[in-house]
């Protein structure tokens, strides 16, 4: 099961990197970053447990930003604002879940509002 997504003052862990796929290795449905050629069980444990652990946050990430498109989407502030079943059949999700995501998304809108702005790196 997925860890829970960090809140505002939880830093954010970063997943392992994704390396880069070869089209001609993305075009071999055996082809998988690598894994297939991997003869150590070792380094294949770790490689594939990374390969989980990003593609987890990246997932987490990426519903994050679903989320907050839905919300604005549905900001009534918007003259072209999308009712929750518009945003549903966009998104191919339920009405019910589309209503879900649109309240995440406020409060992730309204928590990345009230943070205090991220010092450069």
């Amino acid at each position: 099961m997925a860890e829970p997504t960090p809140r505002r003052n939880e830093p954010r862990l970063r997943p392992a990197h994704l390396l880069f796929e070869p089209v001609a290795a993305v075009a071999d449905p055996e082809h998988f970053f690598g894994l297939e050629s991997m003869d150590d069980p070792g380094a294949l444990l770790a490689r594939a447990t990374e390969l989980t652990q990003a593609f987890r946050g990246a997932t987490d990430r990426a519903v994050e930003f679903q989320a907050m498109a839905a919300a604005q989407l549905a900001d009534p502030r918007r003259f072209d604002r999308l009712t929750a079943a518009d945003i549903a059949a966009r998104a191919e999700w339920t009405e019910d879940y589309a209503k879900k995501m649109v309240e995440f998304g406020r409060d992730l809108l309204k928590g990345s509002e009230d943070a205090e702005p991220a010092e450069p790196v």
